[in-house]
């Protein structure tokens, strides 16, 4: 796997998945809606620190910088 996302793109992914996991603990969200979210709170932790978005491959999209 090739990294294809860049800090910003990673950071953004985990401060979305805190908020959304906070939203989950003080009952904001809840019922489907709450699964449905916390899922891609996982996988946006999961895919920020492999530093690989399987999306960004399928649609050609690169936020990593490469050093020359």
């Amino acid at each position: 796997m090739k990294k294809n996302m860049g800090a910003l793109d990673k950071s953004l992914r985990v401060l979305i998945a805190i908020v959304i996991a906070l939203l989950f603990y003080l009952d904001a969200i809840e019922g489907t809606l709450a699964y449905v979210l916390m899922a891609f709170a996982i996988i946006f932790l999961i895919t920020s620190f492999i530093s690989f978005c399987p999306l960004y491959t399928i649609l050609g999209i690169n936020t990593c910088r490469r050093k020359s």
